[in-house]
Order: C-alpha cells, then sequence, then structure tokens
C-alpha cells in the first residue's frame, strides 16, 4: 500500500514538473505568428507522453499550454488549446506508443508526431476561422503553426535523445 502511495506521489509531481515546463517552453521562446505565437511547448508534451505517462502528458500539455496562453494575454485561446493539446498528447500516445513501449528513432515515434502536429494545425486554424469570423483568418496562421511543429518535433528528437543519454525511465 505505501509503494503504491508513493508511486501516485512521484506521478503527480512529474505531471506538475511538466505541466510547468510546457508552460515556460510555452512562454519563454514566442515568435509572433498571425492570432498567436509559435513557441517550443510541444515538445516538452512530447516528452512527458513518450516518457512518462499518456494521462500525465494530456494534462500537463493541456493545462500547462492554457496557463501559458493565460499568462501571455491570450485567454481567448484557452478553451481551444485545452482541447487542441489534448488531442495532441492523446494522438501521440495512441500512434506512438504500442503496449506502454516506444523507440526514439522508430517510424511509429516519427509518424505519431507528425500526425500529433497535423492536429495541432488543424485545430488552431479552425479554432482561429470561427474565432476571428471566418477561414481566411484561420488559414493566415497555418504557415506559422507548420513551422511552429516542425521545429517542436526537432526539439523533442533533440531534448529525448539527452534523455536518452543520461538513461531517464519513465517507469513511474
Amino acid at each position: 500500500m505505501e509503494r503504491k502511495q508513493k508511486n501516485k506521489t512521484v506521478q503527480l509531481c512529474i505531471t506538475a514538473l511538466f505541466m510547468a515546463l510546457t508552460c515556460i517552453f510555452t512562454m519563454v521562446i514566442r515568435v509572433p505568428i498571425p492570432l498567436g505565437y509559435a513557441h517550443l511547448g510541444n515538445s516538452i508534451i512530447f516528452l512527458a507522453v513518450f516518457y512518462f505517462s499518456t494521462t500525465g502528458g494530456i494534462i500537463a500539455g493541456s493545462i500547462g499550454s492554457a496557463m501559458a496562453d493565460l499568462l501571455s494575454g491570450f485567454s481567448q485561446w484557452i478553451i481551444p488549446t485545452l482541447i487542441i493539446k489534448a488531442a495532441l498528447a492523446f494522438t501521440a500516445a495512441v500512434i506512438g506508443k504500442k503496449k506502454q513501449q516506444w523507440k526514439l528513432f522508430s517510424l511509429r515515434t516519427i509518424i505519431a508526431v507528425t500526425l500529433s502536429m497535423a492536429v495541432m494545425v488543424i485545430g488552431y486554424t479552425v479554432s482561429g476561422a470561427i474565432m476571428y469570423g471566418g477561414i481566411a483568418a484561420g488559414l493566415a496562421s497555418t504557415p506559422g503553426l507548420i513551422a511552429e511543429g516542425v521545429v517542436n518535433i526537432i526539439a523533442f528528437y533533440l531534448f529525448a535523445a539527452a534523455f536518452s543519454k543520461v538513461k531517464v525511465k519513465g517507469d513511474y
């Protein structure tokens, strides 16, 4: 019983840490694009999903990103962000993890992060179209979102390679 409680406490702490890291990586390096900004927060969401847990990655990604929107003055994006980042993390986990196992440089992982970023691009394009009154407004942010996706995939692989070097294990 005590071991189980300790494990839940560790999971809670790791989720909170990744929530804070997602918020920080979303807020610190911001490149303006139409309707918002590009950032590195998605790479942290991928680390949370692949190294720790699907649920923790979904919670850390959606709430950490929504906190960044709130603290950055983009509060109108909180609800779309909660949904889009949860979908991003869920997509990565469902495609990338097979029986809770995954390999960093496998085709499965590459497809998972690429499709997850496509979910993000589509989600924010549609949300922008709804919030700003037309598909043209939503599409204005698409090139920046695609660039953000590519940069986040590269950042994920760099961070994950560093995690692998120091033998980070996500068996919590």
